[in-house]
């Protein structure tokens, strides 16, 4: 970026920069002059109302400003005759695909930045996060996640202090892991709309609960003919409907259950190898053939991380592919996507279970689930704390001493300090969204839910995890990545339906592992069909005590219900106020019209 003291100089010391657009360096003067004009052409005059909007607000308007420019006449970009345009396209997209801008970010604010971090994550102390200061600093779905983390990570204490002196237990006791399996399952469900009414509470205070989805504004990568919306009325890309359920239907749908079938190959595969390992060693019995045990565990992790990978960009390939109007339907059509292929993840853990029970190898079992629970949770969640916080915060300290020496060896006559945060911000790493977030805490919660009766320290180590999990997403949130622009969300979306889909599959997982267990098939030696039949009782018993348990739980409590209510009806009733007067009026100027007209008779 080609960027001279000078040209900062020359704005007021009253002027506070906002968003940076980082173009390239060789773009061309006539590029420059017609994004500018275009940039100040969706300018409306108004008041400067500093304190009305908070700066991510701010941030957020301008955002929406750029990605709303669109094509109208011109066929390309001036001075770039091979970027096409047509009526409707984004600009901002094509001119960053293009290479003609290179970044848009917003900018920190330094001095509210630093009484943030002061109250949130600098002094190491068990407090509650300023989950308002984070929604005025971040936005709304940030502060959601955070607020989420934290409610989850309490909500799990209970989980960790019951679990603890279960697995003091002996293990053959199937009695106590009844008791425990059931009283998880309650916990799945009333943790879950517990937290759907906390989070209508803070969406109604952030005033973001109640959005109409149908006046969103479309999304950049969405293109169409340039037509003008029959709700709004404003001109925007139209693109039908049934194009899109097609592509979902007939392209998307079929390619995820290949990709689903070839991850269930592999795994097939993968229990081959373990049975020919665990054969071979018990024919030996050597110490080389011991270790070759966990060959085929490692190998089929490392293909399974690059299937993982390579899934996930296919997956993002299609939904935008499948041209959808909406930020959040393509945010949730993309979860959908890559939740259905981590399913694969549970039922290998399922199967290898069941693969130990069927060899009646209760011990081995349980050593297979610690080993593997204690991997997720402490291994793998430390060493991505340290590849996404800790170190990129290394290298951005060192990043920013390089960065001090260059602007001092300028030796301005200027205070040169927004050239030199835009220089050291334009270097840092873009946080790509909340996805990876949630995931981690889905995998916490599936484990825990699914595997806590056969493992019950899965809570306690999900609990140490999130402690230091919080202070490292801060960290990561205010000194590794540029800062996000905003987002008003209403509520943690389509992961609130994973969530408790994943409680259902609890439920389902929990009720076989016990009557698959020998313990339990030791009751009844002679007639299987009676023991299916009660484990299969007792499960649609327990999902009927968890299904009642969410109806009863109100998903928004009654003070907010009352508040929507009376705010629809004053609503309602400024509308008729306003049809009246209008009314009234045009009466008005009908009497005047008329002979009859008498203006001491009638009052307008």
């Amino acid at each position: 970026m080609k960027v001279t003291l000078s040209a900062l100089d020359t704005y007021e010391s009253s002027f506070t920069p906002l968003v940076v657009i980082e173009l390239a360096q060789d773009v061309k003067e006539e590029t420059k002059e017609w994004l500018k004009n275009r940039i100040i052409a969706k300018k409306k005059d108004g008041d400067n109302n500093d304190d009305f909007l908070t700066m991510a607000e701010c941030q957020f308007i301008i955002k929406h400003e750029l990605e709303n420019l669109r094509a109208k006449d011109e066929k390309m970009i001036p001075g770039y005759p091979q970027a096409k345009l047509y009526p409707g396209k984004s600009l901002l997209r094509r001119l960053l695909t293009s290479g003609i801008v290179i970044q848009v970010f917003p900018l920190h604010d330094n001095e509210a930045l630093k009484k943030l971090e002061d109250t949130w994550y600098t002094r190491l102390a068990l407090k509650y996060q300023p989950i308002d200061n984070i929604r005025g600093y971040f936005g709304e779905t940030i502060a959601l996640y955070f607020g989420f983390l934290e409610y989850f990570t309490f909500a799990l204490i209970p989980m960790a202090v019951i679990g603890l002196p279960y697995y003091l237990f002996v293990w053959e006791d199937y009695d106590k892991y009844v008791i425990f399996a059931s009283f998880n399952l309650i916990w799945s469900t009333v943790i879950l709309e517990v937290w759907k009414r906390g989070c209508a509470n803070m969406t109604y205070r952030w005033g973001t609960l109640v959005m109409k989805r149908q006046f969103e504004e479309p999304r950049p990568g969405f293109h169409g003919v340039l037509g003008v919306n029959s709700i709004t009325g404003r001109e925007e890309p139209l693109y039908p409907s049934y194009k899109r359920q097609l592509r979902i239907y007939l392209v998307s749908l079929p390619f995820v259950c290949l990709c689903l079938y070839f991850s269930l190959y592999v795994m097939m595969i993968y229990f081959d190898l373990e049975i020919w390992a665990l054969g071979l060693h018990e024919n030996s019995g050597s110490e080389w053939t011991s270790v070759l045990l966990y060959v085929p565990s490692i190998i089929y992790a490392i293909v399974i991380e690059i299937m993982n990978r390579l899934y996930r960009y296919a997956a993002e390939f299609l939904t935008s592919w499948e041209n959808h109007r909406l930020e959040s339907a393509y945010q949730n059509h993309l979860i959908l996507k890559v939740l259905v292929f981590f399913y694969n993840t549970i039922l290998y853990h399922l199967l290898k279970i069941l693969f130990c029970l069927l060899h009646n190898c209760i011990y081995a079992m349980v050593l297979l689930i610690s080993f593997s629970l204690a991997t997720l949770l402490i291994t793998s969640q430390i060493l991505n704390q340290i590849v996404e916080s800790l170190l990129p915060y290394w290298l951005q300290k060192k990043h920013g001493v390089r960065v001090k020496r260059k602007v001092q060896a300028l030796k301005a006559d200027i205070d040169a300090t927004l050239y030199e945060q835009v220089i050291l911000e334009k270097e840092m790493g873009t946080y790509m969204g909340t996805f990876d977030d949630y995931l981690e805490l889905f995998l916490q919660f599936g484990y825990v839910s699914l595997f806590s009766c056969v493992y019950p320290l899965a809570a306690a180590f999900a609990v140490l995890n999130n402690f230091t999990e919080v202070n490292s997403d801060a960290l990561k949130m205010c000194r590794v990545f540029k800062r996000p622009f905003s987002e008003p969300s209403a509520s943690i979306g389509v992961w609130q339906l994973a969530f408790e889909t994943m409680s259902v599959i609890s439920v389902v997982t929990n009720c076989a592992l016990i009557g698959m267990s020998p313990q339990v098939n030791a009751v009844f030696p002679e007639s299987k069909t009676d023991l299916i039949l009660i484990v299969v009782a007792v499960e649609h018993a327990l999902l009927a005590l968890k299904f009642i348990l969410a109806f009863a739980i109100p998903d928004k409590p009654r003070h907010i219900q009352v508040k929507l209510a009376r705010l629809e009806f004053e609503s309602l009733e400024a509308l008729k106020q306003q049809v009246r007067a209008t009314v009234l009026k045009n009466e008005c100027i009908s009497l005047q019209d008329t002979e009859q007209y008498d203006p001491l008779l009638v009052k307008c």
